[in-house]
């Protein structure tokens, strides 16, 4: 199963392609889309939009996975930052993925063993678990991570999804 991870950020939104087959992992792509600081905040959207439809058109994923958003304490960034995670949700389900959100403490506790990692140890972590792999930057370092998260939890998320809507059809 081809999974694409999704950290969002309104100036980078890092991305990063796995390939899991059972309990193997396999680096495929990674990298970061940016905006222009420059322009307004819906030409900044569409930027973000178009570079992630680029990942996707180019490497073709089966399901994507976004790292949910943590509440800065500027209402400004956090708006912003939420903005640009809109964005990171739309483009895979526009595609017909399923995408699953992950909170940053769980994506942490399934790379590093530990829900408060620094982000040192997460791109140690990433590049462990992933051999060979050259990581682009720190925002797609966080990519990968989301993206190893959801392979950890994708079968299990799948099973109950499966389970659920078995349940509704049977009432």
């Amino acid at each position: 199963m081809r999974l694409l991870g999704l950290d969002p950020g309104l100036r980078h939104t890092g991305w990063g392609i796995i390939e899991a087959e059972g309990n193997s992992l396999r680096h495929l792509a990674n990298g970061a889309v940016s905006s222009d600081a420059a322009l307004t905040l819906s030409e900044r959207l569409v930027q973000l939009y178009e570079g992630i439809e680029e990942v996707l058109a180019d490497w073709q994923p089966d399901e994507a996975a976004v790292e949910e958003t943590f509440v800065n304490k500027n209402p400004v960034s956090t708006l912003k930052l939420g903005q640009a995670r809109g964005i990171a949700l739309l483009v895979p389900a526009r595609h017909g993925l399923h995408v699953e959100e992950y909170a940053p403490n769980k994506i942490k506790k399934s790379v590093v063993g530990a829900g408060h990692a620094g982000k040192e140890q997460i791109h140690a972590m990433v590049s462990m678990l992933l051999p060979g792999c050259k990581i682009a930057n720190e925002h797609a370092a966080d990519a990968l991570a989301v993206a190893i998260c959801h392979a950890h939890y994708a079968r299990t998320n799948r099973n109950l999804r499966r389970a659920t809507c078995m349940a509704g059809l049977s009432k």
